[in-house]
């Protein structure tokens, strides 16, 4: 696959589902740059910062979001309510992708409540589903 995307953020407290996720972005070769985190908090931080850069913010911020529901100290319901109050430009250009082990019908629902969240997936990320990609 060509790149499609600049850079995607992986935010999973998963250190071993992140790691599997980056090798198969990697693989798929759909985007220059990967960030991880293990941490909802520390995510919303960096975008907060990146979005300070102005003039390269457009450049750095990622163009892709995969998301964890259930994390500790912040889910990820908790990370889009953070992330809604980020300013406009950095909403119109990270794209949320749910990436969750969750197969409960209320958090399908709850992500359709947030405009940003452009797709909902199961673990484990595949390459079919990244090339199904198209935001």
């Amino acid at each position: 696959m060509a790149i499609k995307y600049k850079t995607i953020m992986l935010i999973d407290d998963n250190e071993i589902d992140n790691l599997i996720n980056q090798k198969m972005i990697e693989a798929s070769g759909i985007a220059e740059t990967i960030y991880t985190h293990t941490g909802a908090k520390s995510a919303i931080e960096l975008l907060k910062n990146l979005e300070k850069l102005d003039k390269v913010s457009d450049e750095v911020l990622p163009d892709v979001i995969f998301l964890d529901i259930d994390m500790p100290l912040m889910d990820g319901f908790q990370f889009l309510d953070e992330f809604f109050k980020l300013n406009d430009k950095t909403q119109k250009k990270c794209k949320i992708i749910i990436l969750t082990s969750s197969i409960n019908p209320q958090d399908v629902n709850k992500s359709k409540n947030y405009p940003n969240v452009k797709n909902y997936l199961n673990k484990p990320l595949t390459q079919a589903a990244l090339e199904q990609i198209n935001i």
